[in-house]
């Protein structure tokens, strides 16, 4: 890699839903809205790289769609057959089943009892004449069980939930995960209560949902400091080598890089050893290796949407990625307490080594996209199609995941945009 250009930020966002920042809402379950392993190991030897913005690639990678694709158009809404235009984003609208919620605890004795308590969504009966959108402790609907399965934090899940399950999922969204500045232990915790979370489901459902969920069929989806999480479960690897080069030399930049983005980076690296104790068995021998992915084969598909963590893999981090993978980046995602969009989510997109991977860039947008509707409603759409298509086998989405469907829409792009 080369050296990094002046659009390089990475930070943590005081603002509403970011990583790189704390949510403005409490850990229940709720939307944010506006008004309110065995991963093939592959080690190649140590290498000495920089991290580089996208901009100064000269030409941008794009993922064809499938030439044997045969699916049929979209179905047309009301107000889009009066245009007789199809809707672009169909599965932004609910589907037909309604939605329950219970909430359980667990203590994982791997790690001293480490606390992990989870909100599950899941397909529910409700009574007559219900008209909440979600009812806790509702009776299960089994009628099309099991379910695939979707892990992320509460508050991501707090966004999406009812909405996938209106579609068919069961969606776990574990509670008390937050941001942390600087970098910590939280890198590695945290991707751990996912894994620590699926192996609960998977062994035996909790109370209530037996025979619901199928943790065999598992997707992942976070957003901003959650974004990382799903990131690192996708099978990238943490680059040790290429890490503390990093903060033992930090990229040049013009204007350079502040000392308050330094240290939220590389504080971690004064404390590397308690690190890698913390980490365990996810660690070579040679502590210089790749590390072991923070992953599980269960989990088939993964959607991190404005992500950071390209200091911790690296390009040989991310190359190990290898299941499929949707990122979604907001083009104007920039500044010092942001995720920018040039050197993370563009970025991650060009270096992840998985075939089957989509970038759509949602032009002119920024961090706190995720708390406007319509962007809102279009990342329901991608994730009710990507999970919908990998997960529950549904051929005919694959025509919303193409970038003849995307770049239909003049503030959507279809892999990295350069502003064309």
């Amino acid at each position: 890699m080369k050296t990094i250009n002046s659009k390089i930020c990475f930070g943590i966002v005081l603002f509403l839903m970011c990583s790189c920042s704390s949510y403005p809402a409490a850990d229940t379950g709720k939307p944010i809205t506006p008004s309110q392993p065995d991963i093939t190991d592959a080690r190649p030897s140590p290498t000495t790289t920089r991290l580089i913005s996208t901009k100064t690639i000269a030409a941008t990678k794009k993922i064809q769609p499938s030439s044997t694709s045969t699916i049929a158009a979209p179905a047309l809404t009301a107000a889009s057959k009066d245009l007789q235009k199809p809707d672009p984003f169909p599965l932004s609208k609910p589907g037909d089943l309604k939605v329950g919620r219970l909430e359980f605890a667990f203590k994982d004795p791997g790690r001293d009892d480490r606390e992990v308590s989870i909100f599950i969504w899941y397909p529910a009966v409700l009574p007559e004449g219900q008209e909440e959108e979600v009812v806790k402790g509702a009776l299960p609907d089994p009628d099309q069980a099991p379910y695939p399965l979707i892990l992320s934090s509460a508050k991501t899940a707090g966004n999406f939930a009812p909405h996938l399950v209106s579609h068919g999922f069961v969606v776990a969204g574990i509670r008390n995960l937050d941001y942390y500045e600087p970098w910590d232990q939280n890198l590695v915790d945290q991707p751990r209560d996912y894994l620590f979370v699926l192996n609960q489901i998977g062994s035996a459902a909790p109370a209530g949902l037996e025979g619901m969920v199928d943790a065999g069929r598992s997707g992942v989806m976070g957003y901003s400091f959650d974004g990382y999480n799903s990131l690192a479960l996708s099978g990238a690897r943490i680059d040790p080598a290429f890490y503390l080069e990093q903060c033992k030399n930090p990229p040049f930049s013009e204007p350079p890089l502040s000392e308050w983005r330094i240290w939220y980076f590389c504080d971690l690296a004064s404390h590397w050893e308690e690190f890698v104790v913390n980490a365990g068995d996810y660690v070579p021998d040679n502590g210089s290796e790749l590390w072991e992915p923070l992953s599980d084969r269960r989990i088939q598909a993964v959607m991190p949407m404005a992500p950071e963590g390209s200091w911790l893999f690296g390009e040989r981090g991310l190359a190990a990625v290898d299941r499929p993978t949707l990122i979604i980046g907001g083009t104007e995602d920039a500044g010092d307490h942001n995720c920018p969009y040039d050197t993370e989510a563009a970025y991650i997109f060009e270096q992840l080594g998985t075939p089957d991977k989509t970038l759509v860039s949602f032009i002119g947008e920024g961090h706190s996209m995720i708390n406007k509707p319509d962007p809102l409603a279009r990342m329901k759409h991608l994730a009710a199609a990507f999970f919908g298509y990998h997960l529950q086998g549904r051929a005919e989405y694959k025509t919303y995941l193409s970038e003849e469907t995307i770049n239909q829409n003049e503030d959507l792009y279809w892999g990295v945009y350069q502003g064309e």
